[in-house]
């Protein structure tokens, strides 16, 4: 009597998702850290690369998905989201990622970002976010913080910061984590539970800029000023205390998972297979009748 055993499934290395294509980052950037901590957490996730979709906007960050072995769209500034979902939606059994920076994300795409949490697709978008326009040689960006001095505010921002965890939050996302390559450990974890999260899932990285960012933001100091809301005791079930967390984004670097829905509401693409499914029921009504009319009119059926 034989036994069958079952084929062992491939095992994906975080190589396996490593393009030949030679990043062209600044020596010393964070986005190094963050697309490490995707090829780690993606092969943890396990699905083969041809499998994902990388989508990005413009960008030092949006340059990500020519570094994996994914499918991979650069699409236009602050348009990444839209991609996405209609990439998800046109094919839901690809698992897809969307990547950008700050300015990206909440400038010009800022309108985006709480239409995609609302229709709650299943994809995961990741935000590099260094409080400055990088690729175009240091312009205020929507999180430099008040005060700034910048190229484009060489006499000091006057303006407040987006806070992207609160906004996001406030729009209703039912996962929202904050990470640090510093942390390369627990980014590509947070990375994977992302992912692995069913419905729209947001991580905001605080990526420094090693050319133009504030000192005070830089790798070594994010190891010394990071928080894990995990010592803290936070429950991320709780979305109010999130919220209070949240509001600290200038002031407090806290890393982890603010927001977990515990109950996840549908996602955009099984709703749009249960409307198919509905509709689909008439349908085959209307063939059965035109049938049975056709039999009974002796063979006639309506032409």
């Amino acid at each position: 009597m034989s036994v069958e055993c079952p084929l062992s499934p491939e095992v994906f290395t975080a190589k396996d998702y490593r393009s030949g294509l030679k990043p062209i980052w600044c020596p010393g950037c964070g986005d190094y850290g963050v697309v490490t901590a995707i090829y780690r957490a993606l092969a943890a996730i396990g699905r083969p690369p041809h499998e994902i979709a990388f989508i990005s906007g413009i960008g030092c960050s949006s340059r990500i998905p020519g570094y994996t072995t994914a499918y991979g769209f650069n699409t236009v500034h602050g348009r990444a989201l839209p991609i996405a979902q209609g990439i998800k939606m046109a094919s839901p059994g690809l698992l897809v990622l969307a990547a950008g920076g700050d300015g990206d994300g909440f400038s010009i795409g800022g309108g985006h970002v709480p239409h995609a949490i609302r229709r709650n697709p299943d994809l995961t978008y990741i935000v590099m976010d260094n409080q400055i326009y990088g690729l175009t040689k240091g312009q205020l960006s929507p999180t430099s913080p008040r005060g700034a001095k910048t190229s484009s505010s060489v006499y000091g921002s006057m303006e407040d910061p987006v806070n992207p965890l609160l906004y996001v939050l406030a729009y209703g996302a039912s996962f929202v984590a904050q990470g640090v390559p510093a942390d390369m450990e627990g980014l590509a974890k947070m990375i994977e539970e992302a992912i692995r999260f069913p419905g729209f899932a947001f991580v905001n990285i605080q990526s420094p800029c090693i050319t133009f960012g504030d000192p005070e933001t830089q790798l070594k100091t994010q190891k010394k000023r990071m928080r894990k809301l995990a010592d803290e005791g936070h429950d991320p079930a709780n979305r109010l205390r999130a919220m209070e967390l949240a509001q600290a984004y200038s002031e407090t670097l806290y890393t982890g998972v603010f927001y977990r829905n515990p109950a996840p509401p549908p996602t955009y693409e099984s709703q749009i297979r249960e409307r198919q499914r509905d509709l689909a029921g008439p349908v085959a009504a209307l063939e059965q009748l035109l049938q049975s009319n056709g039999t009974e009119n002796g063979g006639l059926a309506a032409g």
